[in-house]
């Protein structure tokens, strides 16, 4: 089961990522495009191409957790999209340089 506390770094990644992608894929687009440690505890979601899907990374402590949702029918409507590659929710900053 995923805990996380309330004080959580949530970061969204607001360009699209390719979901082809496993763990080690995610966590290398955490270090290599959005400059974050992903085993600091952050949460990081992605957003696929067609904004039908998104992907949650996060490491617990012991290991990584990817999660997917996607969507029956419909997209996923208000995702940031701004010239940063992050966009953290609710506005408070952590997690990356």
């Amino acid at each position: 089961m995923i805990q996380l506390p309330a004080n959580s770094v949530i970061l969204l990644a607001t360009q699209p990522a390719d979901f082809r992608k496993g763990i080690d894929g995610m966590q290398a687009l955490c270090h290599g495009e959005l400059n974050c440690e992903s085993r600091s505890g952050t949460l990081f979601v992605f957003i696929n191409r067609s904004k039908t899907m998104v992907r949650a990374l996060v490491y617990d402590g012991t290991g990584f957790w990817l999660m997917t949702k996607r969507l029956s029918k419909g997209k996923f409507q208000g995702w940031p999209s701004n010239r940063r590659s992050i966009h953290s929710m609710p506005s408070r900053s952590g997690g990356c340089d």
